[in-house]
């Protein structure tokens, strides 16, 4: 029967000195160029004292041009090797194994940090309102993030960490391979469960192929989506029966998504023997401690008093207890557990404070869980900086926190916030008004009053989109460039215009060619050329230096975009 003080034997040998796991927290403390500075080394010296048997990081990610959340620590080659080792000693001087957590967020790429339209194995949105509908990866670049992931576990490895964690949960991109909702695909990357389990195992096989055997592998899985549909339990076991084939050490269990915050205790009502063990999925580790054969399992969420955590273990029902938000208000949290200096540990719920029947409103939920969230970020931030956490820290005072940093959008959509930090982070937004005035008021009505007195311009058409919010058809004059199976155009202000908003929700869009509207499928092409695409517009070369320069003068983020015709005539 084992103990939380029993050392733990991994199955590639490495030993984790106790049960206790400080969980991954996205910390949000990369700097400008999205590498680690002296924050995270005072963040993780504080964990490194705590008595943790393992400490993993906040999900690092392995494009930097998909984004999980502002501060994201990116990994793509060695070019931060330094600061990556000095990370990783932080917790080796205190004797910690440190695994850093891998992951690609998918079509749950953050506006706020990412420009790029968020991609996913089908092009299906989440069920969040304002969340955009993401771009379906094709099969090379399905390949690719599988050696990115390689990548930097190679990186790690040389940087001095001790393992990588394959962020397989949460709806991130892993996850959404696997489920049925969000893989639509038919190719050899989904159509059923073992071609949408194609993804993971890829990547574990990526990654084993370039560490030592000696370098720790593990995994966090969810038990289920929580969404009629989605992926369930029963796949769920699946998955872990064929990663523990694959030369896994340590399956961490959680579950839910941010449709579905089974994570955060948010999702299907608590059963009595659940609220008495506290973890949320302990019975699900359960009933697939067959299926993970050799492999530990870990279960992070609900733990807070040491029976329970206690309990967990002696029982066989898992093998390592997963600590997330209490570490952030008690850095030596399993220090205290493991001396018996508390009993239980705390980590408050955040919100609003709002009476019952107005706090069940979706978008009251929202703003409670982007509140409880930056809250326990914002305890990451004073550690960071090096001071002590502030557990009486006032909601209100977080309040002001996502306002300060993110502006009132930070408790608007998606849509409006990533407009918001864009024009912030960019210093144009007095430009981008200015740009939008000359469009609205000048540029668009001469070319309108040309057309009406019977002067026509080759490139001047309209274009018909669907509203976002509306879902009523939205028509913008736009300039275009016709050939045999479609027409480019130019979105001058990217996505940040309105729409380029629309297309990016819904790339269905209509085109008039002449005197006919012609239907088609818009696509942002971000690596195109645009000054020199926006010289072929005009067939008089002066007319097209001209544009060509305006492009380059006004420098307002545009963005080429390509329409595929789809109505064959």
């Amino acid at each position: 029967m084992a103990v939380l003080h029993d050392a733990l034997t991994l199955p590639c040998g490495q030993v984790l000195p106790n049960r206790l796991m400080k969980s991954a927290l996205s910390e949000g403390l990369g700097n400008a160029g999205n590498a680690p500075d002296e924050r995270l080394e005072r963040l993780y010296a504080r964990w490194s004292a705590g008595g943790y048997g393992l400490v993993v990081t906040g999900n690092v990610m392995v494009d930097r041009r998909h984004l999980g959340e502002p501060g994201n620590v990116v990994i793509t080659d060695d070019r931060d090797l330094d600061a990556l080792s000095r990370w990783a000693k932080t917790t080796q001087d205190g004797g910690v194994p440190i695994w850093m957590q891998l992951n690609h967020p998918g079509r749950q790429a953050n506006p706020l940090a990412t420009r790029d339209k968020p991609v996913a194995p089908s092009a299906v949105a989440m069920g969040i309102p304002g969340a955009p509908a993401p771009r379906e990866l094709a099969d090379e670049e399905i390949v690719d993030i599988v050696e990115r992931f390689a990548t930097a576990a190679r990186v790690a490895e040389a940087a001095g960490f001790n393992g990588v964690q394959i962020h397989g949960a949460h709806g991130y991109l892993v996850s959404q391979f696997l489920s049925p909702l969000a893989n639509l695909r038919t190719d050899r990357w989904g159509g059923d469960p073992d071609r949408r389990m194609r993804f993971v195992l890829e990547v574990v096989r990526a990654i084993r192929s370039v560490v030592n055997p000696g370098f720790a592998v593990g995994i966090k899985l969810n038990s289920a989506d929580f969404q009629r549909g989605g992926f369930t339990e029963e796949e769920s076991q699946s998955v872990v029966e064929r990663l523990s084939a694959e030369k896994i050490d340590l399956i961490e269990i959680s579950g839910g998504s941010y449709e579905s915050p089974a994570m955060m205790g948010q999702g299907a009502t608590q059963s009595a023997s659940t609220k008495a063990r506290e973890a949320y999925f302990l019975e699900y580790a359960q009933s697939v401690r067959n299926a993970a054969a050799h492999v530990p399992l870990a279960v992070t969420g609900g733990f807070r008093s040491r029976v329970a955590m206690l309990d967990a273990v002696e029982s066989g029902a898992c093998d390592v207890v997963g600590l997330g938000r209490p570490t952030a208000i008690t850095p030596t949290a399993a220090a205290d557990v493991l001396t018996e200096r508390t009993d239980r540990l705390h980590s408050p719920r955040i919100t609003l404070g709002l009476p019952a029947r107005v706090s069940t409103h979706p978008n009251v939920k929202s703003i409670n869980g982007a509140l409880d969230l930056q809250w326990h970020t914002d305890q990451l931030h004073r550690l960071g900086a090096g001071t002590d956490p502030d557990p009486s820290r006032p909601s209100w005072q977080t309040a002001v926190t996502m306002v300060k940093r993110n502006g009132i959008d930070a408790f608007r959509s998606k849509r409006s916030s990533a407009v918001s930090q864009q024009n912030k982070s960019d210093k144009t937004l007095r430009k981008f008004k200015v740009e939008r005035a000359i469009g609205r008021y000048v540029a668009n009505p001469t070319v309108r009053a040309l057309d009406r007195i019977g002067i026509k311009t080759s490139l001047a058409t309209d274009l018909e989109t669907t509203g976002r919010k509306t879902g009523l058809a939205r028509r913008v004059p736009v300039a275009a460039s016709f050939d045999e199976t479609g027409a480019w155009v130019i979105c001058q202000h990217g996505t940040r215009s309105g729409w380029g908003s629309n297309i990016g929700a819904d790339p269905k869009v209509r085109l008039r060619q002449g005197n006919r509207w012609r239907s088609g499928t818009a696509e942002f092409v971000h690596d195109d050329d645009v000054v020199a695409r926006s010289r072929t517009f005009a067939s008089n070369p002066v007319f097209g230096a001209l544009t060509g320069a305006t492009f380059r003068a006004l420098q307002s983020t545009p963005i080429s975009v390509r329409i595929t015709f789809t109505d064959g005539q």
